[in-house]
């Protein structure tokens, strides 16, 4: 038996996971469930690690309060981290707070599922004008990220959104929703009141490819339709299919049941409605952004954010299909004027200290979730998983499966883990106090829950409420932090 496999065989394997999201969630989840620790070949001791002070990751602060499948999610990952065989520790920063060093000495293994949180870059002309933004750093505001400003410029009456993922369409909904339908979720205060106050009249969403091509899913397609006073608009044009496309319509059921819906709303669309609504959501298809340009009679930065000029328009290529289901240009142009450009053409993963990075991919690589070294071997006791591990693509479903895949890898590894120096799981407690660091635990995600749900119903009972709210999420770090930890530790 080597040296690593007897200091550990008479104590339970330590185990790191930094990220509390789907992902951290569901490696911890499988990890704790695996035959090897339900037989009883080895007892498993597992720390769930948080940068933000409440757990859920992605659920939390990615995906738009009005979604209908959030909830379940929640509830699920919640009945997890409830049982008590998982210690959760929020509002602790990897690469600052703790080490890669600091993880070695406490646990005999780590696994990074972090995520990925940044905007995939856009490279054309103008990308960096005033009231050209991110999707992602949308979505950061409007899920109330405590680490973003809690205000944003929604001055546009007319805005562009640029992909054609489930990301753009939250993006567009968002925007075009009249804030009032947003008061049953947990909408921060700040972003409905931002949100009602927006002036949008209209907005046209862009995607490269024809309507046989998109990546947003049949959900996010009829959560469009469910929004009050807004028109959908569609192009006839637009309606190109290949061979490609085609045999896609054919096979797939899912682009079968988008494009039929898409077709049934173009011909719905001619039919005049009796009050014409009072926003509109275009949906472009075969066009491919050349230039975001700003107002000619702009001179110099007059803004302080150091970006010269203001969206005043944007500029696409019109595309074609190729046979193949892939598109070319035509060389004819299109413009469109609009006071603001939001790109969601996909996220981007962002380095961890300590461990290698491909800047290309987003991703620590990796193989299998063994994380990699410079020279491609693997680095003994590190993992990934989730979207650090692959990218950030597919549903939050198929982590589970991403996972399971990392985890069977860490199983074979556990007889040669190096050891920790110090596995006691009160270790890390103390010097997590010994830094000054204010963490939070299970026990004040539960209290912090509660302040939420508590807001919500006391938003209810006041006078303007004409709807009641189930809950509220708190914003500032600080006061999660504060009513996270109340007069309780450990």
């Amino acid at each position: 038996m080597s040296n690593s496999a007897e200091s550990t065989s008479k104590r339970p394997l330590r185990v790191a996971i930094v990220g509390a999201g789907p992902a951290g969630v569901y490696a911890a989840d499988i990890l704790t469930k695996s035959n090897e620790v339900k037989d009883g070949d080895f007892e498993v001791s597992i720390d769930l690690f948080e940068a933000y002070p409440a757990p859920y990751g992605l659920i939390r602060y990615g995906v738009a309060p009005d979604h209908p499948r959030i909830k379940g999610i929640v509830n699920a990952l919640h009945k997890v981290l409830d049982r008590g065989d998982i210690r959760f520790l929020g509002n602790v920063t990897y690469g600052r707070d703790l080490s890669l060093h600091d993880f070695r000495a406490f646990y005999d293994a780590v696994i990074f599922s972090t995520g990925a949180i940044k905007d995939a870059e856009l490279d054309i002309p103008g990308i960096g004008l005033e009231g050209s933004f991110g999707g992602a750093d949308f979505v950061s505001w409007y899920d109330g990220h405590p680490d973003v400003s809690r205000e944003w410029p929604l001055e546009a009456k007319e805005i562009a959104v640029i992909g054609n993922g489930n990301v753009a369409l939250d993006v567009a909904r968002m925007l075009v929703k009249h804030a009032d339908e947003l008061l049953v979720t947990e909408i921060p205060e700040n972003v409905y009141r931002a949100l009602k106050n927006s002036p949008v009249t209209d907005v046209h969403v862009f995607g490269r490819r024809g309507p046989a091509q998109v990546k947003f899913t049949p959900l996010e397609l009829r959560e469009l339709s469910h929004a009050k006073d807004v028109d959908i608009i569609l192009y006839p044009e637009d309606f190109e299919f290949d061979d490609a496309s085609d045999e896609a319509i054919r096979s797939n059921n899912q682009i079968r049941t988008m494009v039929n819906t898409l077709t049934n709303w173009l011909v719905e669309e001619h039919a005049e409605a009796e009050v014409p609504s009072s926003r509109r959501l275009h949906l472009h298809f075969l066009h491919s952004p050349v230039e975001i340009y700003a107002d000619d009679s702009a001179e110099g930065d007059t803004s302080g954010t150091g970006k010269v000029g203001k969206v005043a328009g944007i500029k696409f290529e019109r595309m074609q299909l190729d046979g193949a289901g892939n598109v070319q240009g035509t060389g004819e142009f299109l413009d469109y004027p609009v006071q603001a450009v939001y790109r969601a053409i996909g996220y981007h993963g962002s380095p961890l200290d300590e461990l290698e990075y491909d800047a290309r991919r987003g991703v620590v690589p990796n193989e299998g979730g063994r994380v990699l070294d410079a020279e491609g071997n693997p680095v003994p006791g590190i993992y990934a998983t989730g979207w650090i591990k692959r990218g950030p693509v597919g549903l939050i479903g198929h982590t589970k499966g991403d996972a399971l895949e990392t985890i069977g890898f860490l199983l074979e590894d556990r007889l040669t883990l190096p050891p920790a120096k110090n596995p006691d799981p009160q270790a890390i407690i103390e010097l997590l106090e010994k830094r000054g660091i204010e963490y939070t635990n299970w026990e004040g995600w539960i209290k912090l829950d509660a302040h939420e749900l508590a807001l919500g119903a006391e938003w209810s009972a006041s006078e303007e409420a004409g709807v009641e709210r189930e809950r509220i999420k708190v914003v500032p770090r600080e006061d999660m932090v504060e009513i996270s930890r109340g007069s309780s530790k450990g």
